[in-house]
């Protein structure tokens, strides 16, 4: 549905020329939460900012159903933009407008006839949850009002694409769920292809199915949230991902170990992570194990988990351990240096 070829953008200011995006190049299916994450600078917003030519690239092409967008007429981009909605971190609402004057604004602009806006306005206040704060104004909500607001305004022209820059980070943690569950409603219902800017891991857990981490202007790993989850190669996915699955044993749990020999981060993937592995090779009592820290996930429907263990016997017996866990599909890394 959205192809990024070969994509250079570059910012020209003060004389002086910043590379915001170099060599880009990506496909997003029609249908998918496909979620950007990165460091602030890393080049996630000037990426979907060129699919609805708030931003243009210096070179290279942005293809959407086929099409290269820098070829429209003035009237193909006025439908384009309209096929497209945004949804900002901060809301972006006009304060002195109520709650169905702000989402009715794309309406208005566009020439709608005032009974089809009411109509309109009336099922999507419905659809997001909104419908006692119509004639309220922004003042008198939540942050997870407002974004609700934010979120029926750029659906109010029924877009095929929803662009969502860093649109829970004003958030809490609760709100931000109630937020990602709306998202994963209307692309679900409503088949919107959604784009995703953030810079939680959390939030690509919770809604994403593709991911692509960008770094430098960069996109330095791109695949299914599962495999980036099971296996991130780069060290940027690694970081990210240890602030939702731990890649590493905690320094706490580390500090409090008299011995780090024979230290092991054991990795679970679908149905290793529901079988009794490690109690079974307790059982067999090859070696002793000490369990030091464990997690779990679901990710896409699979548990993912690690699990950090020292593992105590001589030489032999733990390389006979090692084998007994790996023969039941459980990864077996060295968990301290």
């Amino acid at each position: 549905m959205i192809t990024f070829q070969n994509i250079q953008k570059i910012y020209e200011k003060d004389g002086q020329s910043l590379v915001a995006l170099q060599d880009v190049n990506l496909h997003i299916n029609k249908g998918d939460i496909f979620g950007f994450i990165g460091y602030s600078g890393a080049g996630k917003s000037s990426l979907i900012r060129l699919v609805n030519q708030l931003e243009k690239p210096t070179s290279g092409a942005v293809i959407i159903n086929g099409e290269n967008i820098a070829h429209h007429t003035p009237a193909e981009i006025r439908a384009h933009k309209k096929s497209i909605g945004m949804v900002f971190q901060h809301f972006n609402l006009l304060e002195t407008k109520t709650v169905a004057q702000n989402i009715a604004m794309p309406l208005l602009l566009s020439g709608v006839d005032k009974q089809e806006i009411n109509h309109r306005v009336d099922n999507i206040l419905e659809y997001v949850e909104l419908t006692d704060k119509k004639n309220q104004y922004p003042g008198q909500l939540s942050g997870g009002q407002k974004q609700r607001v934010g979120i029926a305004r750029a659906l109010i022209n029924n877009p095929q694409i929803l662009l969502c820059d860093e649109a829970t980070s004003a958030l809490d943690p609760q709100t931000t769920r109630s937020i990602l569950q709306l998202l994963k409603k209307i692309n679900q219902e409503q088949k919107i292809t959604i784009l995703l800017v953030t810079h939680e891991m959390e939030v690509i857990e919770q809604i994403c199915n593709r991911v692509a981490v960008m770094e430098s202007g960069q996109i330095v790993e791109e695949g299914t949230v599962l495999d980036i989850f099971a296996n991130p190669q780069q060290q940027t996915t690694q970081r990210f991902v240890g602030t939702v699955l731990n890649q590493e044993i905690p320094e706490r749990v580390l500090h409090n170990l008299e011995h780090q020999q024979n230290v092991y981060r054991l990795e679970f993937l679908g149905s290793s992570a529901q079988q009794p592995v490690v109690n079974e090779l307790m059982l067999k009592e090859i070696v002793k194990i000490n369990i030091l820290f464990a997690n779990m996930k679901e990710i896409s429907g699979v548990v993912l988990g690690s699990m950090f263990v020292q593992l105590i016997g001589n030489e032999n017996n733990i390389d006979e351990a090692i084998l007994f866990l790996r023969h039941h599909g459980v990864a077996v890394n060295k968990g301290v240096l």
